[in-house]
């Protein structure tokens, strides 16, 4: 269980980042980095994850790179993710008012500026809730690393599956401390909404 919260937490700091950055770049008035995030965000999103993580395993080391497999799952499962955290913090930004970038830019603040110190912190606050959401679902796609040979909850169960030929209790296990680790941060996520909540 520790490496998959491991596995997903790091994921997840990665994936927050790089969909900061994409959703910057798909409100950007640059088209050329507009058309390069909508292209990587379409591209990867609607991808398979398994097809991804394949790719990432077999085609690369092709191509002369090569990462450990631990290493691997980190890097499908941020950039994967990335794409959904991307699309919500776009839409969290949507929702600021407009009024707000204009005033900001009135007092002579820049685009990177304007949506560093005013707009961002607002669009992140709204969007608590469905980054939760997100960090939940790639908890549950960690368990796709298995097909890489990495050591996570899933691998585990199959582990001893294989070793006690009790393939059934083995996974059930393995959903009980999936929940384990869902619903207390979805309590969690629940609790940080209501904290950051911007009174309207």
């Amino acid at each position: 269980m520790r490496r998959t919260v491991e596995l997903s937490v790091l994921s997840f700091a990665f994936a927050f980042v790089i969909g900061i950055l994409a959703a910057a770049c798909r409100v950007s008035p640059v088209p050329p980095l507009r058309w390069a995030s909508a292209t990587y965000i379409e591209l990867v999103r609607n991808t398979p994850l398994l097809v991804l993580m394949a790719l990432m395993v077999f085609g690369l080391p092709s191509a002369g790179f090569t990462f450990t497999y631990y290493v691997s799952a980190i890097v499908v499962l941020s950039v994967y993710t990335g794409t959904f955290v991307a699309e919500t913090v776009r839409s969290g930004i949507n929702s600021v008012a407009k009024g707000q970038a204009e005033a900001a830019r009135a007092v002579g603040l820049t685009f990177p500026q304007t949506l560093r110190q005013v707009v961002m912190p607002q669009a992140l606050r709204t969007v608590v809730g469905p980054l939760g959401g997100i960090f939940i679902a790639l908890l549950k796609n960690s368990g796709l690393a298995v097909v890489i040979n990495v050591p996570e909850l899933t691998a585990a169960a199959n582990e001893v599956g294989t070793n006690t030929a009790r393939f059934i209790p083995a996974f059930l296990g393995a959903a009980v401390a999936y929940l384990m680790l869902t619903v207390p941060s979805g309590f969690f996520v629940t609790w940080i909404e209501h904290k950051v909540a911007i009174k309207r």
